[in-house]
């Protein structure tokens, strides 16, 4: 018989008001020094700064990077942990959607260890060592759509190709993660819909690839099922709390799926983000349905039960 391994590790707090504990989470941590990771625009934005605000009123020392725009690049993240180190930085907070996750992965690693960042990439020629024990990183998101924060990858582009990378480890994993659906509260209805689809897809994708993962499949049919009952919802109605919880829960049970698998959806909407720099959830929308059309008859049980759970009827 064919041996498995299976892993769930990561602490989550879920729910409204969970950012809030991340200030005394790292003080209980002996940690004084974080460096929150963010993107550009993220950083202007009112809650990211309420956030910055109330880490510095329990007693931390904090410096922001807000390198982090579009796909990242490889050279996002050799900046951030050039931070890592003007700031003599001992944490490391992500704070914001799937980009800025994934750059804040690696930062402390290439703070401490050095860079550049593309040579930890699994498939590098002389790919290097990551740390047994990397910075002290918890997770903050403030999307629900790549579920980032439960992930043990980080995806960075080379800045001449745009070929994109991954780093793949579980010592990259957030430590914490701290899941405030209430920071998700003012996302325009456009970036709800794009990140909703990943969260959406990945859940799909997870459930119809045809690896040996039981505990995957439950997750994924059920987080299918919250995301089909609440995205709508939450592009309508973007203040409605109980959908952007949902979808946030949506979104990590998806990433916490795909280490299962995922199929040709993602590997069409990588290349097509790369190439026309899209936003990675609107390449999602625009391949699954060819996708699903392409795949449907090599597995209709399994689609007919998505359907049932998504409640999509058998057609």
């Amino acid at each position: 018989m064919t041996l498995h391994r299976f892993a769930f590790p990561t602490a989550i707090h879920f729910g409204a008001g969970a950012a809030s504990a991340v200030g005394p989470h790292l003080l209980e941590q002996g940690r004084r020094r974080p460096l929150v990771v963010t993107d550009r625009m993220l950083a202007t934005l009112p809650v990211a700064r309420r956030f910055v605000e109330a880490l510095t009123q329990v007693g931390l020392e904090v410096a922001v990077f807000d390198g982090v725009h579009g796909n990242p690049a490889a050279s996002q993240a050799d900046a951030g942990g050039a931070a890592f180190r003007a700031h003599h930085a001992d944490s490391v907070i992500g704070f914001g959607g799937g980009a800025a996750l994934d750059v804040a992965k690696i930062v402390g690693i290439l703070g401490t260890a050095g860079g550049p960042a593309i040579e930890y990439a699994w498939d590098h020629p002389n790919v290097r060592a990551i740390p047994d024990q990397p910075p002290w990183f918890v997770a903050v998101p403030t999307t629900a759509g790549t579920g980032s924060e439960v992930g043990r990858s980080s995806v960075i582009s080379e800045d001449d190709t745009h070929v994109k990378r991954i780093v793949f480890s579980p010592k990259i994993l957030a430590k914490q993660v701290f899941a405030d659906p209430e920071l998700t509260l003012g996302l325009p209805a456009g970036v709800t819909a794009a990140t909703g689809m990943d969260a959406l897809t990945h859940n799909v994708e997870s459930y119809l690839s045809p690896a040996y993962h039981p505990l995957c499949d439950g997750i994924a049919l059920e987080g299918a099922r919250i995301a089909a009952r609440a995205l709508a919802a939450a592009v309508r109605e973007p203040g409605n709390l109980a959908a952007r919880s949902d979808m946030m829960m949506a979104s990590m049970m998806g990433a916490i799926a795909f280490q299962k698998d995922l199929g040709a959806v993602h590997s069409c909407a990588h290349a097509l983000g790369a190439v026309c720099d899209l936003h990675h959830g609107l390449a999602n929308a625009l391949m699954i349905e060819p996708v699903m059309r392409f795949n449907q008859e090599a597995v209709p049980a399994k689609f007919a039960e998505l359907a049932h759970v998504v409640g999509a009827g058998s057609g």
